[in-house]
Formats: structure tokens, C-alpha cells, sequence
């Protein structure tokens, strides 16, 4: 449908028509029509905010209205229907659309079957109470007065936000401060209205406020992570109320008054010094709030909640909530997670990657397109180095992490005596013992490249050359293969001419030994 909204609009900021024509992607020909018709019908910016598209459609070709006419419902009709249990307005559309058909009428599609019968309820002033069913929502917000909480020491204040929560069919509020309206209070207050109350609602509505709402637009509503999966668990369904429309959620609205004076007035002058002491003090005063007599009926919150409501509530579930707080972060060259305080790996070929990290008290867990990919004990004190598992690193890092004295002189062990002696000899070779790392780290390099076998027979030879061997001595036996030489006897037997130990001999040079 044309924007006339917005062409009259630009009309009125002097824009071209050339200019309101691209900016609406309409022909000039349509905004020169608007122009014209606007003029006829003395409108002009600014306009009602009632008046949409439609009824200026309808001002302006009065003809091809009724050319297709649609057939117009009872608004009076169904304001009265929607008053009752369970009648909703796409139940109440889809009868209508029925009833068109059976008598062969045309009916209005039902985005704008709602939007005609919302401003007929506005152009009545009519006021749309629907009671609510018992057990079937649980409205939610933040406070909009903070309380202070003072430093025992120094004086200084800090402030707390109140949180409100409270049951429309019977109005039985829960109230609680934090120090935060951070993720994790926001859902640990979820959990422990839930504890209060005994069971669970079927939805919840809250605000569009970030710790819960990502994105909330008339075609998606895309959740926060931690809090979606805090609903699975209680079998719950959030339903945010509309962006700038808190009367989606009246009795929060109003509870969050009431608060404000039964509650936060009331203990203004009194000083607290830790959450703690402020939440007790909540507390009694909530139970006077609930237990306070309704004005205009018989009965309280209490009495209500007990006798109308707390029957209809789900259950708690079995388990309790285990509060998770979801992030996202992009795996640097260190391969390394945080949860705030420590460090954590993930696997090295996830660098560059964008991962999902799930926090617990216990848990720090990594996922990564659904799949857990890392998994650790949270740590309560932090480290100054990363908690790293060894499956997580690239294998030249594996390597690194073997060169320690210890580490050498198992491996040679595990080959065998004269790779032990080998290594020994290397690491008292320097004046500390690092100083043969190098020496041992070519060593295990051999063993990879030659096999351990070989690698066992070359240090054995090298060893009967000379009580100090060295790493060219033991590369060279391999890579001619002396290793594999009978050594049954010794090199001064084979070679009695040589009594200075190793020596090359005619067929290393290529020539002939005479007979």
C-alpha cells in the first residue's frame, strides 16, 4: 500500500516530489495525486495518530471502496467476546472469515481485522479488561525506584534495583532486590518467584529489556540464550509484551507503584548495609503488602493467589535450575576462553571461530555449531596461568611440554637402557640440566624419523665409541646405517687398525678394499 503517511510528511518539509517519490518508491504521478487529493480533502501534516494508510485509502477513492466492499464486523460484539475465558482475537477472526464465506462476502485479512477493531476500541475510549485465567501468566519488570545500600566502613552508597513480579488473575506479588540488573540476577529472580509462588506459570511476559530481549519485531522475538533455556527448564513460554507498550502488562505496571509506596516508601528511613539485610527487610514487608485487604472486593493477594490461582499452577520441576549465562567470543591464536576470572582451551583448529560459552557455578563449557567441543570444572580462585588440556594443542605445543627432565627420562626409559644413558649423559652435559634439552628434543626427533629400535641400537654403538656421545655422533650411525651392523663384537674388533674409535674406511670414499 502507498505510504501517504509519509508523502504528506515530506510535503511538509518542502521536499520535491522527484525526492518524496524515491524516497517512498513511488511514481511522481502517485505523490502528485496525494498532493492533489490532500488539497480536496484538507489534509496536512501533522496528522492523527489513528489515521493510518487504510483510512486515508478509504478518504481518498471512496469508489473502489465500495466497488469491493468488505463485510464489516460487530466491534461492539466482539469486544464483549473477548472479555471471555480463552477468546482470542485470531478465534474470533477465524469465525468471522466463516461467516463471510458462508454468505458469500468479502473479509478483511487479519492484520487488519485487528487494526480496525484497536481503533475502534480507541475512538470509544473503550477499556479491554479481560480477566485473566488462574496460573496462566507471570508479569515481570524492573522497579523504577532504586533503594541504597550503605558501606559499613567508608558510608559510601551503592544502589540496588527491585525487582517486581506479580500474577494477574490474583495480583499476588513477589518482590526482591539485587545489586545488578545484570543476566544472572535477572533470571535468579525468575527462580526464586517460581520458589515462592510453589509452581509456575504457562507464560511470562516481560519487558523488552536486553537482559532477556535480543530483538523483539512484529515478524521475530529472538530470546537471550540464558533466559530461553531458564523457561525450557520450568516448561514456561516467554512472550514479550510490544516495544513501548507496557499496558501489555497493566498489573506489573501498577504493582511497581504500589511497591514503590508500600514498600520502598516504607522503609526509606531505614539504613542497610548488605543485600541481605535489605531483602529481609523486603520480605516482611511483602507478606504485609500480600496479606494488605483489596479496596473494592473482599478478600487479598493472599487469600486470591490461594483460593483462585495457586491450584492452576504447574509444578515445580524436579530438579532445580542450575543458573547458565551464555556468551559468544571469537577463539584467538591461544586457543583460550574466559569465564571473567580464568582461562580455559579450546581445540587449537577452532582458532579464528566463533564459539557459544556456557557458564555454571561449576561448569565452563564450550559449543561449537551445537556440538560441545570443551568442558572444565569452573574454578572459584583465579590462576595466573591457563588451564590447558594437552587433546586441545597443536602438536608442535605437545612437544614443547616434554621438555622437562622428568618427561626426557621417561621416554628414553620406555626405549630402552643405552636411550636412558643417552639422555642422562646429555642433561649432565651443561652446567644445569636445560642446557641438554635441545640435545634430547633432537633425540626423540630421530626417534620419530628412524623408529625407537634403531634408535636403541645407534645409542648403544655410540655409546661403545665414546662415554660422552653426542647427536651428530648418533645421526650419523642411522643415517648410515652402522646401526644395523652385527654388533656381536666390538668396533675395535671389527676394525682393529682404529683406536680412535669411528672412522669412515675406503667404501665410504667408494674405492675397493684388496684382498
Amino acid at each position: 500500500m502507498i505510504n501517504y503517511r509519509e508523502i504528506l510528511r515530506l510535503r511538509s518539509l518542502d521536499y520535491s516530489q522527484r525526492q518524496i517519490a524515491a524516497s517512498v518508491r513511488s511514481s511522481r504521478d502517485t505523490v502528485s495525486q496525494v498532493f492533489r487529493l490532500a488539497t480536496i480533502h484538507g489534509l496536512s501534516w501533522p496528522l492523527p495518530d489513528e489515521m493510518s494508510n487504510q483510512m486515508i485509502y478509504e478518504m481518498f477513492f471512496p469508489a473502489q471502496l465500495d466497488s469491493n466492499a468488505k463485510r464489516i464486523p460487530d466491534y461492539a460484539q466482539m469486544h464483549k467476546e473477548l472479555a471471555k475465558p480463552g477468546v482470542t482475537l485470531t478465534l474470533l477472526w477465524a469465525e468471522y472469515c466463516e461467516k463471510c464465506y458462508s454468505e458469500d462476502a468479502t473479509h478483511y485479512q487479519y492484520t487488519q481485522f485487528c487494526d480496525n477493531y484497536r481503533r475502534w476500541a480507541r475512538a470509544t475510549k473503550a477499556t479491554m479488561r479481560i480477566k485473566r485465567k488462574p496460573g496462566d501468566a507471570f508479569e515481570v519488570d524492573w522497579a523504577g525506584n532504586n533503594m541504597s545500600i550503605y558501606d559499613k566502613v567508608t558510608g559510601e552508597q551503592s544502589e540496588a534495583y527491585i525487582f517486581v513480579g506479580v500474577l494477574p488473575c490474583s495480583c499476588y506479588a513477589y518482590v526482591e532486590a539485587f545489586p545488578s540488573m545484570v543476566t544472572e540476577n535477572w533470571i535468579t529472580a525468575h527462580v526464586h518467584a517460581y520458589n515462592y509462588f510453589g509452581g509456575v506459570t504457562r507464560i511470562v511476559i516481560p519487558d523488552n529489556l536486553k537482559t532477556g530481549v535480543i530483538k523483539n519485531t512484529r515478524f521475530e522475538t529472538v530470546l537471550n540464550r540464558s533466559y530461553n533455556e531458564m523457561a525450557a527448564h520450568y516448561d514456561t513460554a516467554i512472550i514479550p509484551t510490544r516495544v513501548e507498550r507496557p499496558k501489555d502488562k497493566p498489573n506489573v505496571e501498577g504493582t511497581v507503584n504500589h511497591t514503590a509506596t508500600w514498600i520502598c516508601a516504607a522503609l526509606r528511613n531505614e539504613k542497610f548495609f548488605t543485600i541481605q539485610e535489605l531483602n529481609d527487610a523486603i520480605f516482611l514487608k511483602l507478606e504485609e503488602f500480600n496479606a494488605k485487604p483489596f479496596q473494592k472486593r473482599e478478600g487479598s493477594r493472599l487469600s486470591a493467589f490461594l483460593d483462585e490461582e495457586k491450584p492452576f499452577l504447574k509444578p515445580l520441576p524436579a530438579s532445580p535450575y542450575e543458573l547458565a549465562v551464555w556468551s559468544t567470543a571469537v577463539v584467538q591464536s591461544d586457543y583460550l576462553i574466559t569465564d571473567g576470572k580464568n582461562k580455559y582451551s579450546v581445540p587449537f583448529d577452532l582458532i579464528g571461530e566463533e564459539v557459544n560459552i556456557r557458564l555454571t557455578s561449576r561448569t565452563v563449557e564450550a559449543f561449537f555449531n551445537g556440538s560441545r567441543v570443551a568442558s572444565f570444572p569452573r574454578e572459584a580462585v583465579r590462576h595466573r596461568e591457563p588451564i590447558v588440556k594437552v587433546e586441545h594443542m597443536p602438536d608442535n605445543h605437545k612437544k614443547y611440554l616434554m621438555y622437562n627432565e622428568t618427561a626426557f627420562l621417561e621416554w628414553s626409559a620406555s626405549i630402552g637402557s643405552s636411550t636412558l644413558l643417552t639422555v642422562k649423559q646429555f642433561l649432565a652435559a651443561g652446567s644445569v640440566v636445560e642446557q641438554g634439552f635441545k640435545a634430547c628434543a633432537s633425540l626423540t626427533r630421530l626417534a620419530d624419523r628412524y623408529g625407537h629400535a634403531r634408535l636403541e641400537r645407534a645409542c648403544s654403538r655410540a655409546l661403545a665409541y665414546t662415554p660422552a656421545p653426542s647427536i651428530k655422533i648418533i645421526n650419523t650411525i642411522l643415517r648410515t646405517g652402522q646401526d644395523k651392523v652385527d654388533q656381536q663384537s666390538s668396533p675395535n674388533e671389527t676394525n682393529p687398525g682404529s683406536r680412535y674409535g669411528f672412522t669412515r674406511g675406503a667404501a665410504y670414499f667408494g674405492g675397493e678394499k684388496n684382498d
